[in-house]
């Protein structure tokens, strides 16, 4: 079967006080748009450990292509430890090194030449160790559209690297206080469209898509913004909530809706997100429909 969607990154264990839940932004996106009916392959690397192993099998379950998921007998699958600070909130430790910091360039890849992938999604985080980093180069020269999800983690990016990224990215996904960074680093001044504009003439993304949290997420896209507000949900947690967001924003436009239509659906998706717990959770598309129509 023809792959469609290439999610390149990290896959690893959030270790949080109370349970142990499946993460990483590009399995969680790639989770979203294989339910959305899109054949999506996971390009990763996991320990050969039991976490490893339960790793492997969720993919399977889920559906998606696992032919390119690499093992690794030194490095031991991602975790990401998370702990609650004297001031009542959560601070995590990514660690590393990790199995998806040595993901290798693989010449089965040239499978993706004659697929003719729609899009091939990243992010910052997974390749802040030089042989990722390199396999991703590798995987860029792919035709595709390229889709960067800034994940600005201290201390795992640098600026130069996260210049390199967007230099190479069709879409950016990122959120507010990213934005702000950025903005810092490359002089960008005025409000927050000012701010995107002048990223996009920067870097020249045919997209920007910037999550503001509980209030929605705006797109800038064909020279126009598109504002969404946030929807009314009992949030259970906000883990992959932006994930599922840029996976319905991508979902919608590959099926050729318009700007405004595709932002509309994934800011409902993220809001749906929010309202279960973890990054996957089960649920079906109409749930999707029945929070757009309840605004």
């Amino acid at each position: 079967m023809k792959t469609e969607i290439v999610c390149f990154g990290e896959v690893l264990w959030d270790i949080l006080p109370d349970k142990e839940l499946p993460g990483g932004a590009p399995m969680n996106v790639a989770y979203h748009l294989q339910k959305m009916g899109h054949t999506t392959a996971m390009v990763t690397r996991i320990g050969t450990d039991a976490y490893g192993e339960q790793l492997l099998e969720l993919m399977r379950g889920y559906g998606l292509n696992t032919a390119y998921v690499q093992r690794d007998e030194q490095a031991p699958t991602g975790k990401v430890l998370a702990t609650i600070t004297p001031a009542q909130e959560m601070a995590y430790d990514i660690l590393f090194p990790a199995a998806w910091d040595f993901i290798a360039a693989d010449l089965t890849w040239e499978a993706f030449l004659d697929a003719h992938p729609a899009y091939i999604i990243f992010g910052s985080l997974s390749s802040r160790h030089l042989v990722s980093r390199e396999a991703l180069k590798a995987m860029l020269r792919i035709p595709a559209l390229r889709v960067l999800d800034v994940n600005l983690r201290p201390p795992h990016f640098t600026r130069e690297h996260v210049d390199w990224l967007l230099q190479h990215a069709d879409i950016v996904k990122i959120n507010e206080h990213e934005l702000a960074e950025l903005s810092d680093w490359f002089g960008f001044s005025g409000d927050m469209e000012a701010r995107i504009e002048q990223l996009q003439e920067k870097y020249l993304p045919r997209a920007i898509i910037v999550t503001l949290g509980a209030a929605g997420a705006v797109l800038y896209e064909d020279g126009g913004f598109h504002y969404e507000k946030g929807h009314r949900v009992t949030v259970v947690d906000t883990i992959g909530s932006g994930d599922a967001l840029l996976a319905g924003y991508l979902h919608a436009r590959h099926e050729g809706r318009g700007p405004a239509a595709a932002i509309r659906f994934g800011n409902a998706l993220g809001a749906l997100v929010a309202g279960k717990a973890g990054g996957c959770p089960p649920y079906e598309k109409e749930e999707v429909y029945a929070l757009m129509k309840a605004v």
